[in-house]
């Protein structure tokens, strides 16, 4: 058995699980990270990465289809298996050498292999050859292990050999038909690449697609989906799966219909992966997400924060998003960090080492065609709140931006402002393109900057940007 000691102890190296110990190292403290598949984690090869390059290529085609002189140089179909290959190259054909490396960079070392608390500051490793590394941690311990898909408890469902969303970005062969389960992110934006691929795609949801954004951000993507060409089967639900012996699922919905497919994708939540790390030797639930303190801290069976235990990223439970995760990930290294050193740090909201935005200010894109790019609260979750608000919308098929960027521009933005003290709440955008004006939305509602600053932030001309002037006359000028 091989023994070692650190000051900070990772568990998870994915995108996440590197942000923190990045930031532990550079804080100064000797690190380590311990993972149990690849470095870089469901981001990389999973999730993120091969999802939205899966969706690129038929965005940009559709999006040359919407311009003149653009379109009419387009004379052949989507080259499904040139988009596979991008896929392959952009996830590294699913090695890690690349992350290896960077990691013996950033002077942070690896133990691959499970990882499972045997005592307080100390996790026990068996690598894939059945080697035993004993790892103890001076100061902190960080559980960075995500989430993996939730297969519901429905009749036939686990015997017909579902795909989860890992099974459709890792895809070697476009299937000629697709059912879905489920309505939010991964479920429209798979459905809009494989629609994009010449599959034929159900689509089944048990309330309205992407249900957390405001209502007409849903609406727009369902129209979207049907043109093209994708069955939506919205306020259903399922009875039974069941695949046959020439392998096709067929799939009983609620009303009583049928639907027959090729495959099937469960895309309905995901649950932590903490079933198998030892935490009860903690005293800690096993198989539970994990609560946390806004600097990272994992709230222990007393309701008060493990003074050396942190968690971060989908596992914590407070934004399943690689960006908010990787933010908390920088909170949590930095604090450990800084706690190692004997420091004592502020707790005041937006401060350095507090997670403050994951309450009321979360960036999210769907990938959609339209996109849907939101930041904040919505018109309900504000109302919800308690806040005094006006909610101003604009068509962006207005803006001079828009009709350059395509030739039927379609979208819609809405601001949420809270009236009491003139700043924004939420801001929604859905539209090609609208992810990449997001960030502005962001600082505005992280910055908490008053709507009569807001009129001297002019938009450049001519842009989708030009949606903020028009969103502000559309409320109206601030008194002084």
């Amino acid at each position: 058995m091989n023994a070692a000691e650190y000051d900070v102890i990772v568990i998870g190296a994915g995108t996440v699980g590197e942000n923190v110990a990045d930031r532990a190292a550079q804080g100064g403290v000797r690190t380590v990270i311990v993972e149990a598949e690849l470095v870089g984690g469901e981001c990389s090869y999973w999730a993120c990465m091969p999802s939205k390059t899966l969706l690129r290529s038929g965005a940009l085609l559709r999006a040359a289809g919407k311009v003149g002189g653009a379109r009419e140089a387009i004379t052949g179909e989507l080259d499904v298996a040139a988009v596979l290959r991008r896929r392959d190259w952009m996830t590294s054909d699913w090695t890690d050498d690349g992350g290896v490396e960077w990691l013996r960079s950033a002077d942070i070392d690896l133990v691959r292999g499970h990882a499972m608390f045997t005592a307080p500051r100390e996790v026990t490793v068996t690598g894939p050859d059945g080697t035993v590394t004993t790892l103890t941690a001076r100061h902190s311990v960080a559980v960075v292990t995500g989430s993996a898909a939730v297969l519901p408890d429905l009749p036939g469902l686990r015997e017909s050999r579902p795909w989860t969303s890992r099974d459709a970005t890792s895809v070697k062969q476009v299937p000629d038909r697709l059912a879905i389960l489920g309505g939010g992110v991964v479920g429209v934006e798979i459905a809009t690449a494989f629609a994009g691929f010449g599959t034929h795609v159900d689509l089944i949801a048990r309330s309205t697609l992407l249900s957390k954004e405001e209502p007409f951000a849903g609406e727009m993507v369902a129209e979207a989906l049907e043109d093209l060409g994708v069955s939506l089967h919205l306020h259903t639900g399922v009875g039974r799966v069941e695949r046959t012996a020439d392998g096709v699922v067929h799939i009983e919905l609620g009303n009583g219909d049928t639907i027959e497919a090729d495959e099937l994708l469960v895309a309905v939540g995901r649950h932590p992966r903490t079933s198998d790390l030892g935490l009860e030797t903690l005293g800690l639930p096993s198989g539970e997400w994990l609560e946390t303190d806004d600097s990272m801290r994992v709230i222990g069976p007393d309701g008060s924060p493990i003074d050396w235990l942190y968690a971060a990223g989908d596992v914590a439970h407070r934004v399943l998003l690689t960006h908010q995760g990787k933010y908390e990930g920088r909170i949590a290294g930095d604090a450990m960090a800084a706690r190692a050193k004997g420091r004592t740090l502020s707790t005041e909201p937006w401060s350095t080492y507090v997670a403050t935005a994951d309450h009321s200010a979360i960036p999210k894109v769907t990938f959609s065609d339209p996109e849907v790019a939101s930041v904040g609260l919505t018109a309900a979750a504000a109302e919800k709140a308690g806040h005094r608000i006006r909610v101003v919308d604009y068509d962006m098929s207005g803006l001079s931006g828009a009709s350059i960027a395509a030739d039927d521009y379609v979208g819609q933005a809405r601001m949420i402002v809270d009236e009491d003290r003139q700043v924004l709440l939420g801001v929604t955008f859905v539209g090609a393109d609208v992810a990449e004006i997001l960030h502005s939305a962001t600082i505005a509602v992280v910055g908490e900057v008053p709507l009569s600053r807001l009129w001297h932030a002019v938009p450049s001309f001519p842009t989708l940007s030009e949606v903020w002037l028009r969103l502000l006359e559309a409320y109206g000028r601030p008194t002084e």
